[in-house]
């Protein structure tokens, strides 16, 4: 079989691998007959069933077929494209094989796994998808990989815990920081807390952080400062920063967002009043400076959390709430602390022992009906004990609401400097929190610490190290390398109505008043298609995916 490229002819070679995957596929379809199927297809001339096509033999197996029967294109047949696209996209290309003539079916997800006890549907399907993956690659071009220079410097943003950590962590790997602090002093909450859970004192901590980063060389370090302007893309972003001294412009090569959250303080609820009804922090403030006083302390946790307006939990008020009443009681051993709750969120084995330990030192602990909420009034708390069934009062010289961190009230100016996303309660959105938790949607941004959402200090400081890994995979590279499935536009056919602008999530396309067309930035493109598939002239396409690309899988099917 040959294809035709202009006056160009090639003799086409598929070579087909067929995955078992344990039993997750070879349990629910008859590979083997799969595999000799796709032998007979048009084009391919070469066909076999791995038992783990992406372990180091599978991999082996494809590099060698690819040298001794000559494939110019390959296909295989397993799992998700998601996580295993690049790595045989690249073993092939190790082989010699430009990567862009790889092509992979999904027939674990999208057919043994929907279809299971269905034998011989999800076998006729398996044979549908490899029929049209085969179909597919015949149509694949060779593509070169984008290339572009890189800035080896990073702007941080936030100069909280997770900020101090991930600029140290950064300047500790040689390369230079910019780190941007909006108050006088390096520390966010940290500098309001008493004592972490350790004992130690949360603020010489962070103290001695900051102290160390400051006179770290490499480390541009500023306060009561504000990131203005944000452009560019990974490897050559162009920031603005205005400080007390005046505008400051810098290119850096990527972003971190550690910018932090605030505790919730609402006034009346609970009838907070700042007196005699307080919040956690306000407590942490009193432990501090030695103004606690109070003989019995009642604490409410979850307020203004896990209701309609805040759905979420904020994972850290429960052990805060733990903590604190641990200090009280060893501080004033006669003193009554009452934790009334609905869930106790005491996540890890250190802070499971915490509870049993609070519990050994006489703290109360009761849950409340969430439908019926404990009514605060002078001098006493009245709540309906949900496992009791009873109504229950206690009497208190001091209430002390755990209330959620929330997102920062410029957020979403933070936000629109780079187009990043938030989610409903206004906490930034990663890319996915699991494949790339510290990662957002666009390339060279990262995020850490309670901007992400609401973390422990310790958390805090990990996330910060985290993103430093990040970026310095892609810091210490020569030259930005990236795929080179994006879009792209044809200038003879563009009537430049931009509605492709409207739809690129990622700011990538322009419209070039000179020539009245769009242009794809393909540095930024991340190859999502919205263009290709809204653009009226069909001037928009999508390498990789062109039409004629995908009518050849329409026409297999």
């Amino acid at each position: 079989m040959k294809k035709k490229s202009g006056e160009n002819t090639e003799q086409l070679r598929v070579g087909v691998f067929i995955c078992d995957c344990g039993s997750n596929i070879a349990g629910h379809l008859d590979c083997k007959s799969v595999t000799e199927y796709a032998s007979t297809l048009p084009g391919v001339v070469y066909a076999k069933e791995n038992l783990y096509t992406c372990s180091e033999s599978g991999i082996g197996e494809i590099q060698n077929a690819i040298k001794e029967n000559k494939l110019n294109r390959v296909v295989v047949a397993s799992c998700s494209p998601r996580t295993h696209h690049p790595l045989f996209a690249s073993s092939c290309a190790q082989a010699g094989m430009n990567p862009y003539l790889f092509e992979m079916v999904n027939i674990r997800d999208q057919c043994s796994w929907v279809h299971m006890g269905k034998r011989d549907i999800a076998t006729a399907k398996a044979m549908d998808l490899v029929r049209m993956g085969v179909a597919k690659s015949t149509t694949l071009e060779p593509q070169s990989e984008i290339e572009s220079s890189l800035v080896r410097k990073i702007l941080v943003i936030g100069g909280g815990i997770a900020g101090l950590s991930a600029a140290e962590a950064l300047a500790g790997m040689g390369l230079e920081v910019i780190l941007v602090e909006k108050e006088e002093k390096f520390g966010g909450l940290m500098l309001d807390l008493n004592l972490l859970d350790s004992g130690a004192s949360a603020e010489q901590q962070v103290f001695e952080l900051a102290a160390k980063v400051m006179t770290t060389s490499g480390i541009t370090a500023l306060t009561a400062s504000k990131v203005t302007q944000i452009t560019g893309y990974i490897g050559n972003f162009q920031v603005a920063i205005a400080t007390p001294g005046g505008k400051i412009d810098a290119k850096v090569g990527c972003i971190v967002v550690a910018s932090g959250a605030i505790p919730l303080i609402q006034e009346g609820l609970f009838g907070h009043n700042g007196k005699n009804v307080i919040t956690q922090m306000e407590l942490e403030k009193r432990l501090k400076d030695g103004s606690f006083k109070a003989g019995r302390v009642v604490m409410i946790q979850c307020v203004g959390a896990r209701n309609q307006t805040r759905e979420y939990c904020s994972r850290i008020c429960c052990a805060t709430a733990v903590k604190n009443s641990m200090i009280i009681k060893r501080k004033y051993p006669l003193a009554g602390v009452h934790v009334l709750y609905r869930d106790m969120q005491m996540y890890g084995d250190v802070k499971e022992q915490m509870l049993w330990d609070a519990r050994g030192m006489g703290i109360q602990f009761d849950v409340y009906d969430p439908k019926r909420p404990p009514v605060v009034s002078d001098g006493k708390v009245v709540f309906h004990h949900a496992v009791l069934g009873e109504t229950k009062e206690f009497p208190c010289d001091l209430v002390v609401l755990s209330t959620p961190l929330v997102a920062r009230p410029d957020a979403p100016e933070v936000a629109a400097l780079m187009r990043i996303p938030s989610d409903k309660n206004g906490f930034f959105l990663e890319a996915h929190a699991k494949l790339r938790p510290l990662d957002f949607a666009a390339d060279g941004i990262f995020v850490c610490g309670s901007a992400r959402y609401p973390v422990t200090s310790i958390e805090a400081r990990t996330q910060g190290m985290g993103v430093a890994s990040r970026i310095g995979a892609i810091l210490f590279k020569d030259k930005l390398v990236k795929s080179s499935i994006v879009a792209e536009i044809d200038a003879e056919t563009c009537v430049g109505c931009m509605g492709c602008l409207n739809v690129c999530p990622y700011d990538a396309i322009s419209f070039n008043r000179q020539t009245n067309v769009c242009e794809v930035k393909e540095i930024l493109c991340k190859g999502c298609g919205n263009c290709a598939s809204t653009c009226p002239s069909h001037s928009a396409i999508l390498r990789g995916y062109k039409p004629e690309q995908l009518l050849a899988q329409i026409r297999a099917i």
